[in-house]
């Protein structure tokens, strides 16, 4: 099996321009392509997952991929996927943000001569003369059309500033700039960016009389339509000081049955053949699936020790509650404290284990929490800094967490 064949049995691929070119391209090693990432934070996350698999499976297959980094295009801000505007960046955060994507990139893709390549696009964007860009691609694109385009409809109505109506030019201006001056002749990117990639194939044919070609990969979403990658403390990241191993691990360690067989699917490299042998696990069997997601994903962002520590502690904390070691932790500083005490859902808020005290008020009148081994059945429950040191409080069935309380 080639690996556009790999790519369509995995579910990967959503929507492509020219799928018999697409395939003979990226099949005989022949596509140098490119998916961009905006520096919108200092770390990668869940939702960026998928792209550095996808890049790093074609550049195994012979490809070579390069990872643009929107140094530029991060001024501006992708309205895409949005229902408001993206705050603003400094120079300095967007340069930082950049400098952090690369360290996590290296551990899917190779950088160097003739391997991937980083590029952003504030080195070419920012010199841009405006007046010049408007005659020069301006000219090319229709606004009927771009207001028609997904990204920009779901905005309409809350309000498009000029600012972002200019995303579209600007990444459309890349991929045009990159099949000029780096032989960039693929673009891909999620779902959602089918209409910016659209703009960057037409402005290359209206403007050199050229075919280029771009495909979208599928989003990763859960059985109930959302995207995967988020918790009540918000956004699972790359980074090991934004989300520990531990607390990616038992991310995945924790997916719905009805979507963990498609994740191993699309996010793993383990063999089709062995995937498919687990088709119709269940019972038990699915909990097995769940240890082997959690366990490929954390070995790829984390590295294979990391992987291993991970699953020992969860399997112990599983067992008896008793490792605490590897545990997520939250430290408690003395605002968080009112007459020496915090209440049990202020706690929980506190640690990330839930998003609000309402929240955390059905958490408990549910049944969910426990604290030391011992079930909270009273949302009114507080706890002085004494009992907070070294407290284990578990959330359901399968997770724990520590709390600390600062000297």
């Amino acid at each position: 099996m080639q690996i556009y064949e790999e790519l369509v049995a995995r579910g990967l691929i959503a929507q492509v321009t020219d799928e018999q070119e697409i395939r003979e391209l990226i099949n005989n090693g022949k596509a140098t392509f490119y998916i961009g990432f905006d520096p919108t934070a200092d770390s990668l996350h869940v939702g960026h997952f998928m792209a550095l698999c996808l890049m790093k499976r074609l550049q195994m297959a012979g490809n070579r991929p390069i990872a643009l980094i929107g140094g530029g295009t991060g001024y501006i801000g992708d309205p895409s996927g949005r229902s408001d505007l993206r705050s603003m960046m400094t120079p300095e955060t967007i340069q930082h943000n950049c400098d952090c994507f690369k360290k996590q990139m290296e551990r899917f893709i190779e950088f160097g001569e003739g391997k991937a390549m980083m590029l952003n696009n504030a080195d070419w964007l920012l010199k841009l003369n405006y007046v010049d860009l408007l005659r020069e691609v301006g000219a090319c694109f229709s606004v009927n059309n771009m207001l028609r385009a997904e990204c920009y409809k779901q905005r309409m109505e809350k309000g498009l500033s000029f600012l972002e109506f200019n995303y579209m030019i600007m990444q459309s201006y890349d991929f045009y700039h990159m099949f000029q001056t780096v032989g960039c002749n693929m673009q891909f990117g999620g779902d959602d960016q089918w209409s910016n990639m659209l703009g960057g194939t037409e402005l290359i044919r209206r403007k050199l009389g050229k075919d280029a070609y771009a495909m979208t990969i599928t989003l990763l979403m859960n059985s109930e339509g959302k995207k995967m990658g988020k918790t009540a403390n918000g956004a699972v990241w790359l980074d090991p000081a934004k989300t520990s191993p531990f607390d990616f691990y038992q991310y995945w360690r924790n997916v719905g049955d009805s979507d963990v067989l498609k994740c191993i699917r699309m996010l793993t490299f383990l063999p089709l053949d062995e995937i498919d042998a687990m088709d119709h696990w269940e019972g038990s069997q699915l909990n097995r699936a769940k240890e082997i997601l959690a366990y490929e994903l954390t070995k790829l962002v984390h590295g294979e020790g990391e992987a291993q520590k991970a699953e020992e502690a969860a399997k112990a904390l599983f067992a008896g509650g008793g490792d605490t070691e590897h545990m997520p932790t939250t430290t408690l500083g003395d605002a968080q404290f009112s007459d020496g005490q915090i209440g049990v859902l202020s706690l929980l808020v506190a640690c990330g284990l839930c998003a609000s005290n309402g929240e955390a008020r059905r958490l408990v009148q549910q049944g969910g929490v426990s604290v030391n081994d011992k079930k909270v059945t009273d949302a009114a429950q507080s706890y002085t800094k004494d009992d907070c040191a070294g407290m284990v409080i578990k959330k359901g069935k399968k997770v724990f967490h520590k709390v600390q309380v600062q000297a």
